[in-house]
Parts: C-alpha cells; structure tokens; sequence
C-alpha cells in the first residue's frame, strides 16, 4: 500500500470524525480502535502473527513514531512501555531492552504487575531507574 496514500486515509477518517468526537469529547476513531488494519505481504497482522509478534509489531510503530516525533520536533519525547510483558517473551523483551541501551531514549515508563520482574529489566537498562509502587 502506498504510504502517501494510507497517510491521507487516517487523516481523512480522523477528520470525517472530528465532528462526532467534539460531541463525544473523546476520539472515536483511530489506532487505539483497531480501525488502521496492518498488513505484511498483503495479509493482515492480525490474521497471521501470534499475539507476541502482534506487541512487537505495535512497539515497533510506538519507537518509529518517537523517532518521527523526535526529528520533527528536536525534542525527546517520554517513552511508555505499558504493561510491556505482556504477550511478550523473554527473547523480545531482551531484544527491546538491548535497542532502549543502544538508543537515547530519554525518559521511560514500565509498567507492570510484577515488581521482581520490572526490576530485573529495570537492572539491564545503562540508565539511572527509580522504582515506584501503587
């Protein structure tokens, strides 16, 4: 799919839907909807990736859209890493922490369930961490 083209279907549809929205006060439509349908090698993400491959699908279009973020703007923005662990193995929660070590990210939030588990990954990152629990 053309990106230029699938760039002006997602503005198309938040705006066909700004109106709505407004009555609503809250965005109907969009990513968090799943009403962007994601595709590789024409057949949807969806359909064939397993649910690890789909979380790291959406983190990899989470780090594109900081690094977008970040070159138009020259500012860092703050990486959420919600409930990372989540239908994610070991491999590709190493793998994401290997790249946050690589990168400067700038600041970022985990959150998680389990506290022994965040702070071992927490313990991989080259970076100042504080821990907090609610």
């Amino acid at each position: 799919m053309n990106p230029i083209y699938w760039r002006n279907s997602f503005e198309n549809l938040l705006k066909e839907s700004l109106e709505r929205d407004r009555m609503l006060t809250y965005t109907s439509k969009g990513i968090h909807k799943d009403d962007l349908l994601f595709e590789m090698d024409s057949v949807l993400i969806k359909k064939i990736g397993s649910q690890g491959q789909q979380k790291s699908f959406l983190i990899s279009l989470k780090l594109a859209q900081m690094s977008l973020i970040k070159e138009l703007t020259n500012k860092t923005p703050i990486l959420l890493l919600d409930d990372i662990f989540d239908k994610l193995d070991d491999s590709r929660v190493s793998q994401l922490i290997e790249l946050v070590n690589q990168e400067n990210f700038g600041q970022i939030f985990i959150t998680d369930t389990h506290r022994e588990r965040t702070e071992s990954v927490v313990k991989k990152i080259n970076e100042e961490s504080i821990i907090f629990e609610i």
